[in-house]
Protein backbone atom coordinates (compact mmCIF):
# COMPACT_ATOMS: atom_id res chain seq x y z
CA UNK A 1 0.00 0.00 0.00
CA UNK A 2 1.81 3.38 -1.02
CA UNK A 3 1.49 5.86 2.20
CA UNK A 4 2.61 8.80 0.28
CA UNK A 5 3.88 10.41 -3.31
CA UNK A 6 7.05 12.27 -2.49
CA UNK A 7 7.95 14.75 -5.21
CA UNK A 8 11.65 15.84 -5.61
CA UNK A 9 11.96 19.12 -7.53
CA UNK A 10 15.12 20.32 -8.41
CA UNK A 11 15.46 24.43 -7.81
CA UNK A 12 17.71 27.03 -6.30
CA UNK A 13 16.76 29.95 -4.33
CA UNK A 14 18.60 32.96 -4.94
CA UNK A 15 18.49 35.58 -2.48
CA UNK A 16 20.50 38.49 -4.90
CA UNK A 17 22.34 40.32 -1.20
CA UNK A 18 21.76 39.46 1.82
CA UNK A 19 24.97 39.11 4.05
CA UNK A 20 26.67 38.95 0.65
CA UNK A 21 26.06 41.58 -1.81
CA UNK A 22 24.58 41.22 -5.41
CA UNK A 23 28.14 41.06 -7.27
CA UNK A 24 29.75 38.32 -4.88
CA UNK A 25 26.07 36.70 -5.35
CA UNK A 26 26.76 37.12 -9.79
CA UNK A 27 29.85 35.32 -9.68
CA UNK A 28 28.23 32.11 -7.63
CA UNK A 29 25.32 32.69 -10.41
CA UNK A 30 27.37 32.63 -13.59
CA UNK A 31 28.78 28.95 -11.94
CA UNK A 32 25.86 27.55 -10.77
CA UNK A 33 24.16 28.63 -14.46
CA UNK A 34 26.51 26.98 -16.13
CA UNK A 35 26.18 23.37 -14.85
CA UNK A 36 22.36 23.81 -14.80
CA UNK A 37 21.96 25.19 -18.32
CA UNK A 38 24.60 21.91 -19.23
CA UNK A 39 22.63 19.05 -17.29
CA UNK A 40 19.42 20.13 -18.74
CA UNK A 41 21.01 20.16 -22.11
CA UNK A 42 22.47 17.23 -22.24
CA UNK A 43 20.40 14.79 -19.87
CA UNK A 44 16.97 14.24 -21.21
CA UNK A 45 15.96 12.05 -17.72
CA UNK A 46 16.88 15.70 -16.18
CA UNK A 47 13.32 17.11 -17.04
CA UNK A 48 13.46 20.47 -15.51
CA UNK A 49 14.72 22.71 -12.87
CA UNK A 50 12.49 25.74 -11.21
CA UNK A 51 15.10 29.17 -11.03
CA UNK A 52 13.41 30.78 -8.19
CA UNK A 53 10.33 32.01 -9.58
CA UNK A 54 12.26 35.89 -10.45
CA UNK A 55 13.40 36.85 -13.47
CA UNK A 56 15.92 39.14 -12.03
CA UNK A 57 17.86 36.66 -11.77
CA UNK A 58 18.10 36.06 -15.56
CA UNK A 59 19.32 39.58 -15.80
CA UNK A 60 22.13 39.55 -13.69
CA UNK A 61 23.06 36.66 -16.19
CA UNK A 62 22.53 38.18 -18.94
CA UNK A 63 24.60 40.78 -17.82
CA UNK A 64 27.58 38.74 -17.81
CA UNK A 65 26.82 35.92 -20.22
CA UNK A 66 24.50 37.77 -23.53
CA UNK A 67 26.08 34.98 -25.93
CA UNK A 68 23.91 32.54 -23.65
CA UNK A 69 20.36 33.84 -23.95
CA UNK A 70 19.76 31.72 -26.62
CA UNK A 71 20.43 28.57 -24.82
CA UNK A 72 18.22 30.26 -21.83
CA UNK A 73 15.61 30.79 -24.58
CA UNK A 74 15.29 27.16 -26.20
CA UNK A 75 15.28 25.36 -22.82
CA UNK A 76 12.09 27.86 -21.62
CA UNK A 77 10.75 27.10 -24.71
CA UNK A 78 11.49 23.21 -24.34
CA UNK A 79 9.69 23.44 -20.22
CA UNK A 80 12.65 22.48 -18.99
CA UNK A 81 13.92 25.73 -17.57
CA UNK A 82 10.71 27.04 -15.20
CA UNK A 83 10.93 30.71 -14.75
CA UNK A 84 8.91 33.74 -13.44
CA UNK A 85 6.27 34.60 -12.46
CA UNK A 86 7.94 37.18 -10.81
CA UNK A 87 10.46 40.34 -11.11
CA UNK A 88 12.29 39.82 -7.40
CA UNK A 89 10.99 37.48 -5.34
CA UNK A 90 9.13 40.27 -3.38
CA UNK A 91 8.19 40.92 0.61
CA UNK A 92 4.99 41.08 0.68
CA UNK A 93 3.97 43.10 3.66
CA UNK A 94 6.41 45.68 3.30
CA UNK A 95 5.23 47.60 -0.36
CA UNK A 96 2.28 48.06 -1.82
CA UNK A 97 0.07 46.36 -3.51
CA UNK A 98 0.90 48.65 -6.43
CA UNK A 99 4.63 47.28 -6.14
CA UNK A 100 3.79 44.00 -5.76
CA UNK A 101 1.81 44.33 -9.28
CA UNK A 102 4.30 45.74 -10.58
CA UNK A 103 6.34 42.97 -9.90
CA UNK A 104 4.46 40.33 -11.48
CA UNK A 105 3.74 43.02 -14.78
CA UNK A 106 7.67 43.12 -15.56
CA UNK A 107 8.28 39.56 -14.66
CA UNK A 108 5.55 38.13 -16.81
CA UNK A 109 6.81 41.00 -19.04
CA UNK A 110 10.44 38.99 -19.06
CA UNK A 111 9.23 36.03 -18.86
CA UNK A 112 7.20 35.87 -22.64
CA UNK A 113 10.36 37.22 -23.96
CA UNK A 114 11.82 33.68 -23.92
CA UNK A 115 8.77 31.07 -23.52
CA UNK A 116 6.08 30.67 -20.91
CA UNK A 117 6.31 31.59 -17.04
CA UNK A 118 5.45 29.18 -14.84
CA UNK A 119 1.71 30.59 -13.55
CA UNK A 120 1.85 29.77 -9.77
CA UNK A 121 2.51 32.58 -7.22
CA UNK A 122 6.03 31.51 -5.63
CA UNK A 123 6.89 33.48 -2.19
CA UNK A 124 9.15 30.37 -0.65
CA UNK A 125 10.72 32.91 1.87
CA UNK A 126 9.12 36.10 2.16
CA UNK A 127 7.94 36.83 5.77
CA UNK A 128 4.46 36.41 5.68
CA UNK A 129 1.75 36.39 3.02
CA UNK A 130 -0.86 39.41 2.61
CA UNK A 131 -4.24 39.06 1.95
CA UNK A 132 -4.47 40.78 -0.88
CA UNK A 133 -2.51 38.58 -3.07
CA UNK A 134 -5.42 35.73 -4.68
CA UNK A 135 -6.97 38.85 -6.15
CA UNK A 136 -3.86 40.16 -7.64
CA UNK A 137 -2.70 36.94 -9.04
CA UNK A 138 -6.32 36.07 -10.21
CA UNK A 139 -5.61 39.24 -12.60
CA UNK A 140 -2.45 37.93 -13.96
CA UNK A 141 -4.20 34.63 -14.67
CA UNK A 142 -2.79 32.72 -11.59
CA UNK A 143 -4.78 30.52 -9.47
CA UNK A 144 -2.36 28.77 -7.70
CA UNK A 145 0.03 30.10 -4.88
CA UNK A 146 2.92 27.96 -3.24
CA UNK A 147 4.58 29.53 0.21
CA UNK A 148 6.12 29.09 3.54
CA UNK A 149 6.03 31.50 6.24
CA UNK A 150 3.36 32.79 7.84
CA UNK A 151 0.68 30.13 8.31
CA UNK A 152 -0.57 27.36 11.14
CA UNK A 153 -3.48 25.72 11.80
CA UNK A 154 -4.97 29.16 14.04
CA UNK A 155 -5.72 30.46 10.57
CA UNK A 156 -8.52 27.78 9.93
CA UNK A 157 -6.97 24.15 9.20
CA UNK A 158 -3.91 22.36 10.32
CA UNK A 159 -3.41 20.91 6.31
CA UNK A 160 -0.81 21.91 4.00
CA UNK A 161 -3.20 22.36 1.15
CA UNK A 162 -6.33 24.95 1.04
CA UNK A 163 -7.87 27.01 -1.00
CA UNK A 164 -6.98 30.65 -0.15
CA UNK A 165 -9.61 33.92 -0.97
CA UNK A 166 -9.02 37.43 -0.94
CA UNK A 167 -11.94 39.41 0.63
CA UNK A 168 -13.10 40.17 -3.22
CA UNK A 169 -13.83 36.35 -3.55
CA UNK A 170 -10.67 36.26 -6.01
CA UNK A 171 -8.94 32.58 -4.73
CA UNK A 172 -6.31 30.41 -5.42
CA UNK A 173 -5.00 26.36 -4.79
CA UNK A 174 -2.28 27.49 -2.11
CA UNK A 175 0.29 24.65 -1.11
CA UNK A 176 2.47 25.63 2.43
CA UNK A 177 5.92 24.02 2.53
CA UNK A 178 4.98 23.58 5.87
CA UNK A 179 9.15 22.95 6.62
CA UNK A 180 10.66 25.00 4.35
CA UNK A 181 12.39 25.49 0.28
CA UNK A 182 15.40 23.51 1.62
CA UNK A 183 14.53 20.35 3.06
CA UNK A 184 16.12 18.09 0.14
CA UNK A 185 18.93 19.86 -0.20
CA UNK A 186 22.07 18.10 -0.30
CA UNK A 187 20.78 15.06 -0.02
CA UNK A 188 22.76 12.09 0.67
CA UNK A 189 23.27 8.72 -1.06
CA UNK A 190 23.81 6.52 1.80
CA UNK A 191 20.87 4.75 3.74
CA UNK A 192 21.51 6.17 7.11
CA UNK A 193 21.81 9.59 5.92
CA UNK A 194 19.20 9.42 3.95
CA UNK A 195 16.52 8.04 7.00
CA UNK A 196 18.42 10.51 9.45
CA UNK A 197 17.47 13.66 7.50
CA UNK A 198 13.97 12.37 5.94
CA UNK A 199 12.29 10.23 8.60
CA UNK A 200 10.89 12.98 11.14
CA UNK A 201 10.15 14.74 7.82
CA UNK A 202 8.36 12.28 5.85
CA UNK A 203 6.10 12.06 9.50
CA UNK A 204 5.09 16.40 9.84
CA UNK A 205 4.80 16.60 5.96
CA UNK A 206 2.02 13.25 5.48
CA UNK A 207 0.52 14.15 8.66
CA UNK A 208 -0.35 17.57 7.20
CA UNK A 209 -1.27 16.63 3.40
CA UNK A 210 -4.90 16.32 2.57
CA UNK A 211 -3.64 14.46 -0.53
CA UNK A 212 -0.52 12.56 0.66
CA UNK A 213 1.76 14.57 -1.87
CA UNK A 214 4.55 15.65 -0.42
CA UNK A 215 7.29 18.10 -1.40
CA UNK A 216 10.79 17.31 -1.29
CA UNK A 217 12.49 20.30 -2.82
CA UNK A 218 15.99 19.60 -4.03
CA UNK A 219 17.69 23.16 -3.46
CA UNK A 220 18.56 25.74 -1.51
CA UNK A 221 20.09 29.62 -1.64
CA UNK A 222 22.78 29.64 -3.76
CA UNK A 223 23.28 25.47 -4.07
CA UNK A 224 24.56 24.13 -6.77
CA UNK A 225 23.22 21.70 -8.71
CA UNK A 226 22.77 17.94 -7.03
CA UNK A 227 24.82 16.31 -9.14
CA UNK A 228 24.07 12.42 -8.39
CA UNK A 229 20.03 13.81 -7.91
CA UNK A 230 18.89 10.10 -9.71
CA UNK A 231 21.06 8.35 -7.71
CA UNK A 232 19.49 9.20 -4.25
CA UNK A 233 16.06 8.65 -5.71
CA UNK A 234 17.17 4.70 -6.64
CA UNK A 235 18.37 4.93 -2.74
CA UNK A 236 14.68 6.21 -1.46
CA UNK A 237 12.91 3.77 -3.55
CA UNK A 238 15.38 0.93 -1.98
CA UNK A 239 14.49 2.42 1.25
CA UNK A 240 10.98 3.41 1.22
CA UNK A 241 9.03 0.71 -1.00
CA UNK A 242 5.83 2.02 0.67
CA UNK A 243 5.99 5.52 -0.78
CA UNK A 244 6.74 6.71 -3.95
CA UNK A 245 9.22 9.04 -5.70
CA UNK A 246 9.00 11.38 -8.15
CA UNK A 247 11.14 13.66 -9.88
CA UNK A 248 8.03 16.34 -10.77
CA UNK A 249 7.13 19.82 -11.07
CA UNK A 250 4.96 21.74 -9.08
CA UNK A 251 2.45 21.89 -11.81
CA UNK A 252 2.19 18.20 -11.20
CA UNK A 253 1.57 18.49 -7.56
CA UNK A 254 -1.30 21.10 -7.65
CA UNK A 255 -2.99 18.67 -10.58
CA UNK A 256 -3.04 16.08 -7.42
CA UNK A 257 -4.35 18.69 -5.41
CA UNK A 258 -6.96 20.22 -7.57
CA UNK A 259 -8.41 16.47 -8.00
CA UNK A 260 -9.58 16.98 -4.75
CA UNK A 261 -10.72 20.66 -4.41
CA UNK A 262 -13.85 18.94 -1.97
CA UNK A 263 -11.81 18.14 0.60
CA UNK A 264 -9.91 21.22 0.84
CA UNK A 265 -10.61 24.28 3.72
CA UNK A 266 -11.19 27.64 2.24
CA UNK A 267 -9.09 30.46 4.07
CA UNK A 268 -9.01 34.27 4.06
CA UNK A 269 -6.85 36.60 5.24
CA UNK A 270 -3.10 37.32 5.13
CA UNK A 271 -0.52 34.69 6.79
CA UNK A 272 1.66 36.38 9.14
CA UNK A 273 1.24 33.92 11.88
CA UNK A 274 5.16 33.05 13.70
CA UNK A 275 3.97 29.79 15.42
CA UNK A 276 5.72 27.45 13.09
CA UNK A 277 8.45 29.69 10.92
CA UNK A 278 9.67 32.77 11.76
CA UNK A 279 8.03 35.93 10.08
CA UNK A 280 10.43 38.77 11.69
CA UNK A 281 7.89 41.25 12.24
CA UNK A 282 10.37 43.56 13.93
CA UNK A 283 11.99 44.17 10.45
CA UNK A 284 9.41 46.35 9.68
CA UNK A 285 11.37 48.83 11.90
CA UNK A 286 14.65 48.23 11.55
CA UNK A 287 17.08 50.64 9.14
CA UNK A 288 14.31 53.04 8.84
CA UNK A 289 16.14 54.78 6.27
CA UNK A 290 15.41 52.25 3.99
CA UNK A 291 11.92 52.26 4.66
CA UNK A 292 11.49 56.51 4.61
CA UNK A 293 13.20 56.20 1.14
CA UNK A 294 11.38 53.43 -0.33
CA UNK A 295 7.90 55.07 0.81
CA UNK A 296 9.15 58.41 -0.77
CA UNK A 297 10.04 56.92 -3.97
CA UNK A 298 6.70 54.74 -4.25
CA UNK A 299 4.71 57.44 -3.69
CA UNK A 300 6.46 59.72 -5.98
CA UNK A 301 6.38 57.40 -9.24
CA UNK A 302 2.74 55.83 -8.08
CA UNK A 303 0.39 59.05 -7.48
CA UNK A 304 2.91 62.07 -8.95
CA UNK A 305 4.61 60.70 -12.20
CA UNK A 306 2.65 58.55 -13.64
CA UNK A 307 -0.41 60.30 -13.23
CA UNK A 308 1.46 63.56 -14.65
CA UNK A 309 2.34 61.11 -17.40
CA UNK A 310 -0.90 59.61 -18.46
CA UNK A 311 -1.95 63.54 -18.79
CA UNK A 312 0.94 64.19 -20.94
CA UNK A 313 -0.04 61.34 -23.45
CA UNK A 314 -3.74 62.34 -23.39
CA UNK A 315 -2.16 65.85 -24.64
CA UNK A 316 0.05 64.00 -27.31
CA UNK A 317 2.97 63.58 -25.75
CA UNK A 318 5.35 60.44 -25.59
CA UNK A 319 4.70 58.05 -22.47
CA UNK A 320 8.07 57.03 -21.32
CA UNK A 321 7.20 53.13 -20.65
CA UNK A 322 11.34 52.21 -20.91
CA UNK A 323 12.15 54.96 -17.88
CA UNK A 324 9.26 54.08 -15.74
CA UNK A 325 10.27 50.15 -16.15
CA UNK A 326 13.29 50.92 -15.55
CA UNK A 327 13.11 52.76 -12.39
CA UNK A 328 10.81 50.53 -11.05
CA UNK A 329 12.67 47.47 -11.45
CA UNK A 330 15.51 49.58 -9.88
CA UNK A 331 13.37 49.86 -6.36
CA UNK A 332 11.94 46.13 -7.08
CA UNK A 333 15.67 45.09 -6.87
CA UNK A 334 15.25 46.12 -3.52
CA UNK A 335 11.95 44.77 -2.70
CA UNK A 336 12.90 41.31 -1.89
CA UNK A 337 12.26 40.44 1.71
CA UNK A 338 16.33 40.62 2.74
CA UNK A 339 16.49 44.14 1.01
CA UNK A 340 13.14 45.94 2.10
CA UNK A 341 13.91 44.60 5.59
CA UNK A 342 17.52 45.37 4.97
CA UNK A 343 18.26 42.35 7.33
CA UNK A 344 21.90 42.54 5.89
CA UNK A 345 25.11 43.92 5.43
CA UNK A 346 26.09 47.96 5.45
CA UNK A 347 27.52 46.96 2.64
CA UNK A 348 24.68 46.06 0.73
CA UNK A 349 22.18 48.69 2.79
CA UNK A 350 24.82 50.77 0.99
CA UNK A 351 23.31 49.22 -2.28
CA UNK A 352 19.98 49.57 -1.46
CA UNK A 353 20.22 53.39 -0.81
CA UNK A 354 21.69 53.78 -4.13
CA UNK A 355 19.37 52.17 -6.05
CA UNK A 356 16.73 54.14 -4.57
CA UNK A 357 18.96 57.34 -5.00
CA UNK A 358 19.09 56.52 -8.50
CA UNK A 359 15.49 56.09 -9.12
CA UNK A 360 14.16 58.89 -6.79
CA UNK A 361 16.61 61.07 -9.60
CA UNK A 362 15.11 59.56 -12.75
CA UNK A 363 11.19 59.88 -11.19
CA UNK A 364 12.42 63.62 -10.43
CA UNK A 365 14.05 64.50 -13.74
CA UNK A 366 10.95 62.81 -15.98
CA UNK A 367 8.36 64.75 -13.02
CA UNK A 368 10.14 68.04 -14.39
CA UNK A 369 10.27 66.67 -17.89
CA UNK A 370 6.54 65.85 -18.42
CA UNK A 371 5.89 69.36 -16.70
CA UNK A 372 8.22 71.64 -18.91
CA UNK A 373 6.48 70.12 -21.71
CA UNK A 374 2.88 70.77 -21.03
CA UNK A 375 3.48 73.86 -19.65
CA UNK A 376 5.41 75.36 -22.71
CA UNK A 377 2.86 73.81 -24.74
CA UNK A 378 0.01 76.26 -23.04
CA UNK A 379 -1.60 78.85 -25.80
CA UNK A 380 0.44 82.82 -24.81
CA UNK A 381 -1.23 85.02 -22.70
CA UNK A 382 -1.41 88.25 -23.19
CA UNK A 383 -2.05 91.39 -20.54
CA UNK A 384 -5.25 94.26 -21.00
CA UNK A 385 -2.59 96.35 -23.16
CA UNK A 386 -2.32 93.08 -25.78
CA UNK A 387 1.26 92.68 -24.32
CA UNK A 388 2.43 89.14 -23.93
CA UNK A 389 2.35 87.32 -20.41
CA UNK A 390 5.85 85.94 -19.79
CA UNK A 391 5.45 84.25 -16.65
CA UNK A 392 2.98 81.85 -15.53
CA UNK A 393 2.10 79.09 -12.46
CA UNK A 394 0.75 75.73 -13.37
CA UNK A 395 -1.38 74.07 -10.84
CA UNK A 396 -1.22 70.26 -11.47
CA UNK A 397 -3.93 67.75 -9.32
CA UNK A 398 -2.74 64.13 -10.17
CA UNK A 399 -6.11 62.73 -7.98
CA UNK A 400 -9.27 61.85 -9.32
CA UNK A 401 -11.61 64.47 -7.90
CA UNK A 402 -11.67 68.28 -7.84
CA UNK A 403 -9.88 70.11 -4.59
CA UNK A 404 -9.53 73.11 -3.83
CA UNK A 405 -6.70 73.02 -1.00
CA UNK A 406 -3.67 75.19 0.41
CA UNK A 407 -0.69 75.27 -2.08
CA UNK A 408 2.52 76.45 -0.82
CA UNK A 409 5.11 77.17 -3.98
CA UNK A 410 8.02 79.47 -4.92
CA UNK A 411 7.88 81.93 -8.25
CA UNK A 412 11.01 83.45 -9.70
CA UNK A 413 10.74 86.98 -11.61
CA UNK A 414 12.67 89.84 -12.54
CA UNK A 415 9.76 92.27 -10.36
CA UNK A 416 9.19 93.99 -7.08
CA UNK A 417 5.53 93.19 -7.45
CA UNK A 418 3.19 91.32 -9.15
CA UNK A 419 -0.33 89.54 -9.84
CA UNK A 420 -1.68 86.30 -10.35
CA UNK A 421 -4.81 85.88 -12.60
CA UNK A 422 -6.90 83.11 -13.63
CA UNK A 423 -7.11 82.62 -17.58
CA UNK A 424 -10.40 84.48 -17.34
CA UNK A 425 -8.15 87.51 -16.31
CA UNK A 426 -9.67 87.41 -12.77
CA UNK A 427 -7.15 88.49 -9.60
CA UNK A 428 -6.55 85.68 -7.53
CA UNK A 429 -5.61 86.24 -4.00
CA UNK A 430 -1.95 84.63 -2.72
CA UNK A 431 0.05 85.80 0.27
CA UNK A 432 3.65 86.12 0.04
CA UNK A 433 5.77 83.68 3.02
CA UNK A 434 8.89 85.10 2.41
CA UNK A 435 11.02 86.87 -0.29
CA UNK A 436 14.52 87.33 -1.10
CA UNK A 437 16.80 88.44 -4.20
CA UNK A 438 18.05 86.13 -6.16
CA UNK A 439 21.85 86.79 -8.19
CA UNK A 440 20.94 86.64 -12.03
CA UNK A 441 24.12 84.60 -12.55
CA UNK A 442 22.66 81.86 -10.64
CA UNK A 443 19.33 81.73 -12.65
CA UNK A 444 21.59 81.91 -16.30
CA UNK A 445 24.72 82.83 -16.94
CA UNK A 446 24.12 84.07 -20.06
CA UNK A 447 22.42 86.55 -18.54
CA UNK A 448 25.00 88.52 -16.94
CA UNK A 449 27.38 87.37 -19.91
CA UNK A 450 25.38 89.79 -21.85
CA UNK A 451 25.52 92.21 -19.68
CA UNK A 452 22.53 92.59 -17.51
CA UNK A 453 22.80 92.62 -13.87
CA UNK A 454 19.26 92.88 -12.95
CA UNK A 455 18.55 91.19 -10.10
CA UNK A 456 15.97 88.28 -9.90
CA UNK A 457 13.08 88.10 -6.79
CA UNK A 458 12.28 84.89 -5.46
CA UNK A 459 8.62 84.11 -3.72
CA UNK A 460 7.58 82.11 -1.60
CA UNK A 461 3.66 81.90 -1.88
CA UNK A 462 0.38 80.71 -0.30
CA UNK A 463 -2.63 80.26 -2.22
CA UNK A 464 -6.16 78.54 -2.36
CA UNK A 465 -7.46 77.64 -5.54
CA UNK A 466 -9.90 74.97 -6.83
CA UNK A 467 -8.02 72.17 -9.30
CA UNK A 468 -9.74 69.97 -11.74
CA UNK A 469 -9.81 66.36 -11.24
CA UNK A 470 -6.87 64.65 -12.60
CA UNK A 471 -5.33 68.12 -14.79
CA UNK A 472 -4.43 71.72 -13.99
CA UNK A 473 -5.00 74.94 -13.70
CA UNK A 474 -2.52 77.83 -15.00
CA UNK A 475 -2.25 81.12 -13.43
CA UNK A 476 -0.41 84.27 -15.15
CA UNK A 477 1.84 85.97 -13.36
CA UNK A 478 2.16 89.96 -14.37
CA UNK A 479 4.95 91.34 -13.15
CA UNK A 480 5.60 95.02 -11.44
CA UNK A 481 1.98 95.29 -10.91
CA UNK A 482 -0.07 95.24 -7.47
CA UNK A 483 -1.61 91.71 -6.47
CA UNK A 484 -4.22 90.69 -4.40
CA UNK A 485 -2.55 90.27 -0.95
CA UNK A 486 -4.39 87.91 1.56
CA UNK A 487 -4.17 89.21 4.72
CA UNK A 488 -3.30 87.33 7.89
CA UNK A 489 -6.73 86.78 10.47
CA UNK A 490 -5.69 83.99 12.72
CA UNK A 491 -3.46 85.15 16.19
CA UNK A 492 -2.26 82.97 19.67
CA UNK A 493 -1.27 79.54 19.68
CA UNK A 494 -4.71 78.02 18.73
CA UNK A 495 -4.55 76.20 15.28
CA UNK A 496 -8.28 76.03 13.95
CA UNK A 497 -10.20 75.11 11.20
CA UNK A 498 -13.67 74.16 10.48
CA UNK A 499 -12.34 70.32 11.51
CA UNK A 500 -10.30 70.49 14.26
CA UNK A 501 -8.68 72.71 17.39
CA UNK A 502 -5.48 72.10 18.22
CA UNK A 503 -4.41 73.45 21.30
CA UNK A 504 -0.59 73.44 22.78
CA UNK A 505 0.17 71.56 26.18
CA UNK A 506 2.97 72.82 28.22
CA UNK A 507 5.06 69.73 28.14
CA UNK A 508 5.05 69.59 24.09
CA UNK A 509 2.17 67.21 23.19
CA UNK A 510 -0.96 68.51 21.64
CA UNK A 511 -4.70 68.94 22.48
CA UNK A 512 -6.79 67.86 19.45
CA UNK A 513 -10.43 68.23 19.35
CA UNK A 514 -12.24 66.58 16.62
CA UNK A 515 -14.74 69.07 15.49
CA UNK A 516 -16.85 66.63 13.63
CA UNK A 517 -17.08 63.98 16.39
CA UNK A 518 -16.70 66.22 19.27
CA UNK A 519 -14.25 64.41 20.49
CA UNK A 520 -10.71 65.92 22.12
CA UNK A 521 -7.38 63.74 22.34
CA UNK A 522 -5.16 64.64 24.59
CA UNK A 523 -0.91 64.42 25.18
CA UNK A 524 -0.87 63.53 21.27
CA UNK A 525 2.59 63.21 20.08
CA UNK A 526 4.16 61.84 23.16
CA UNK A 527 7.38 60.54 21.77
CA UNK A 528 9.03 57.31 23.33
CA UNK A 529 12.65 56.30 23.01
CA UNK A 530 13.88 52.60 23.96
CA UNK A 531 16.72 50.43 23.07
CA UNK A 532 17.38 47.56 20.35
CA UNK A 533 19.74 44.76 21.37
CA UNK A 534 18.62 42.68 18.77
CA UNK A 535 20.37 41.25 15.67
CA UNK A 536 19.75 43.02 12.26
CA UNK A 537 16.77 40.72 11.87
CA UNK A 538 14.71 41.44 14.51
CA UNK A 539 14.23 44.71 17.20
CA UNK A 540 14.23 43.42 20.70
CA UNK A 541 14.51 46.02 23.61
CA UNK A 542 17.41 45.54 26.36
CA UNK A 543 16.70 43.12 29.59
CA UNK A 544 17.67 46.76 31.19
CA UNK A 545 15.22 48.33 29.43
CA UNK A 546 14.56 52.46 30.39
CA UNK A 547 12.33 54.33 28.65
CA UNK A 548 12.31 58.46 27.56
CA UNK A 549 9.92 60.56 27.31
CA UNK A 550 9.95 63.89 25.46
CA UNK A 551 7.43 64.94 28.11
CA UNK A 552 10.37 64.89 30.77
CA UNK A 553 12.23 67.39 28.72
CA UNK A 554 12.13 71.19 28.44
CA UNK A 555 10.43 72.57 24.77
CA UNK A 556 9.96 75.68 23.18
CA UNK A 557 7.28 76.37 20.93
CA UNK A 558 6.28 78.61 17.90
CA UNK A 559 3.20 79.70 16.00
CA UNK A 560 3.17 80.98 13.01
CA UNK A 561 -0.16 82.05 11.17
CA UNK A 562 -0.92 82.77 7.41
CA UNK A 563 -3.50 83.41 5.28
CA UNK A 564 -4.86 79.96 4.42
CA UNK A 565 -2.61 77.88 7.18
CA UNK A 566 -1.55 77.84 10.71
CA UNK A 567 2.10 76.49 11.45
CA UNK A 568 3.57 74.99 15.40
CA UNK A 569 6.77 74.65 15.43
CA UNK A 570 7.98 72.46 18.54
CA UNK A 571 11.80 71.78 19.15
CA UNK A 572 12.99 70.21 21.98
CA UNK A 573 16.69 68.23 23.72
CA UNK A 574 16.15 64.52 25.18
CA UNK A 575 18.78 63.49 27.01
CA UNK A 576 19.29 59.49 26.46
CA UNK A 577 21.72 56.87 27.29
CA UNK A 578 24.61 56.66 24.61
CA UNK A 579 24.71 52.63 24.78
CA UNK A 580 23.08 49.77 26.65
CA UNK A 581 25.41 50.10 29.20
CA UNK A 582 24.37 53.41 29.84
CA UNK A 583 21.22 52.79 29.72
CA UNK A 584 21.38 49.60 32.35
CA UNK A 585 23.36 52.47 34.43
CA UNK A 586 20.39 55.13 34.13
CA UNK A 587 22.77 57.38 32.64
CA UNK A 588 22.47 59.84 29.71
CA UNK A 589 25.77 61.15 27.63
CA UNK A 590 24.19 61.52 24.45
CA UNK A 591 21.36 63.74 23.51
CA UNK A 592 18.68 63.69 20.34
CA UNK A 593 16.99 67.09 18.85
CA UNK A 594 14.05 66.62 17.92
CA UNK A 595 11.51 69.64 15.89
CA UNK A 596 8.08 68.62 15.44
CA UNK A 597 6.44 70.99 12.99
CA UNK A 598 2.85 70.50 13.17
CA UNK A 599 0.34 72.13 10.23
CA UNK A 600 -3.12 72.86 10.07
Amino acid sequence: MTVSRVHITPHMHWDREWYFTTEESRILLVNNMAEILARLESDPDYKFYVLDGQTAVLEDYFAIQPENKARVKALVEAGKLIIGPWYTQTDTMQVSGESILRNLLYGMRDCLSLGEPMKIGYLPDSFGMSSQLPHIFNGFGIDRAMFWRGCSERHGTDKTEFLWQSNDGSEVTAQVLPLGYAIGKYLPEDEAGLRKRLESYFEVLEKASVTQDILLPNGHDQMPLQQNIFAIIDKLREIYPQREFHMSRFEQVFERIEACRDQLATLKGEFNDGKYMRVHRTISSTRMDIKLAHAAIENKIVNILEPLASIAWALGFEYHHGLLEKMWKEIMKNHAHDSIGCCCSDKVHQEVMTRFILADDMAENLIRFYMRKIVDNMPVALCEDGVQVADKLCLFNLMPFARQEVINTSIRIRAQSFALRDEAGQSVPYFIRARREIDPGLVDRQIVHYGNYDPFMEYDIQLCHPLPAMGYCTLHIEGNQPGLEQPVTASGELLENDFYRIALNANGTLQILDKLRGTTFDQVLTLEEGSDDGDEYDYSPSRDEWLRYSTEFAVTREVTHQAWQSIATLKLRMALPANLAERANRQCSGHLDVTCRITL
